[in-house]
């Protein structure tokens, strides 16, 4: 994967991960269930260390 496709992965999952803790605030404040949301935030998070991982890797090369 070039830098160039690792910086937009960054950049989609970084704008989902503002949606979902929106949509989660939402929930919250209406006494919804967050689990499911907090799970895909915590694997988001999971997926960006790894991007940026990628990313300190490719611009040394």
């Amino acid at each position: 994967m070039s830098k160039k496709d690792i910086q937009d992965q960054i950049t989609f999952l970084k704008a989902d991960y503002i949606r979902i803790q929106g949509d989660l605030d939402k929930l919250e404040a209406a006494g919804g269930n967050i689990q499911n949301a907090e799970k895909q935030l915590a694997r988001m998070e999971e997926e960006l260390k790894d991007l940026n991982k990628q990313l300190a890797s490719a611009e040394k090369e």
